[in-house]
């Protein structure tokens, strides 16, 4: 058990190697963008969250944007709400949907027609539940769509509270950040989070939306970008003005549950992105577990090995914003 434990860690070390030079050649973008911009996001009884986020969307210094939100089936009071919206703010466009027409994703559905009603090129996608870290978070991700760019990566934490699961959701969170935006540096994107996403008109409606992955449910972010980006086509923007806050499930079964829909989307990926995914966390995986053992059987020689991986778990934690 002992040497697996040792070739796991070996392989797992080549990968983390491997993005720690990727992190450490490239840099959080500072520019900013004032071409024209269409700001999508779609809710369903958010009537709470949105009378948060309009007004801090309304409040980007972005000289030109149109704000599109997809009113999808609400059941609350959504729709009075944003019918005050756009009565005061002439930026605002209201996208109700009565129905979801049969065998189609209803995020994907809502997306697809914020996507078609957008004047402009370059768009933004959110939620209705994500809080904007900046003013000028628009112009930072607008700015990644340029020479030959049609996507930006942005980083989406959750907002940090007390608890074993809040803990347990950032540090996971961050994990995957690591892994997508780490990959996307070395030249392998294969996902992205809807929560901090942009992506060209263009690229949406030439490779007909959804359309290949219509029936699936759940891929409108990670699945699209997995589908459509290449090491050419994508660009980062992961500064600290350019992030987007999201509030993170309050129970566990709520966090599996969402985690299951996450995951059954990743059999769906490129073969190569299943290989190398799978081999990383088998690699991780398996260190954890192999390492637990280890420390099971033999305390006093690898107690101390235990305790310093737990405060490296701290310590990331204890870096992330609050």
């Amino acid at each position: 058990m002992l040497i697996l434990f040792f070739v796991l860690v070996g392989i797992l070390f080549c990968f983390l190697l491997a993005l720690t030079v990727a992190f450490s050649r490239s840099r959080p973008s500072t520019a900013v963008a004032d071409e024209p911009v269409s700001l999508v996001v779609c809710a369903h009884d958010e009537e709470q969250n949105l009378r948060a986020l309009i007004p801090l969307l309304r409040q980007q210094r972005h000289p030109e944007f149109e704000l599109i939100i997809v009113n999808d089936r609400s059941n609350d009071n959504t729709f009075d709400l944003l019918r005050e919206a756009a009565a005061e703010d002439a930026r605002i466009k209201v996208v109700t949907i009565d129905r979801i027409p049969d065998h189609l994703d209803p995020k994907k559905y809502a997306v697809t027609l914020g996507i078609r009603t957008a004047r402009y090129e370059r768009i933004v996608l959110t939620d209705a539940d994500c809080r904007p870290a900046s003013t000028q978070w628009l112009q930072h991700m607008t700015a990644g769509l340029h020479d030959g760019k049609q996507i930006v990566l942005g980083y989406s934490p959750y907002i940090k509270e007390e608890g074993l699961l809040n803990g347990f959701i950032r540090f996971e969170t961050l994990f995957s950040a690591l892994q997508y935006i780490g990959f996307a540096i070395m030249g392998m994107p294969y996902m992205g989070v809807g929560r901090n996403l942009a992506y060209t008109k263009p690229l949406f409606m030439d490779n007909k939306g959804f359309n290949s992955f219509r029936k699936i449910t759940g891929g409108d972010d990670d699945l699209f970008v997995n589908r459509h980006a290449t090491s050419k086509n994508v660009s980062l923007c992961i500064g600290k003005e350019a992030l987007v806050y999201s509030f993170p499930k309050k129970s566990w079964r709520a966090f599996f549950r969402q985690k299951k829909r996450h995951l059954s989307v990743g059999r769906y990926y490129k073969t190569r992105d299943k290989l190398v995914l799978g081999l990383f966390m088998f690699s991780y995986i398996g260190t954890l577990y192999l390492g637990i053992g280890l420390v099971i059987a033999n305390p006093h020689a690898y107690a101390v090995w235990a305790c310093l991986a737990a405060r490296v778990i701290l310590l990331v934690l204890s870096l992330q914003h609050p």
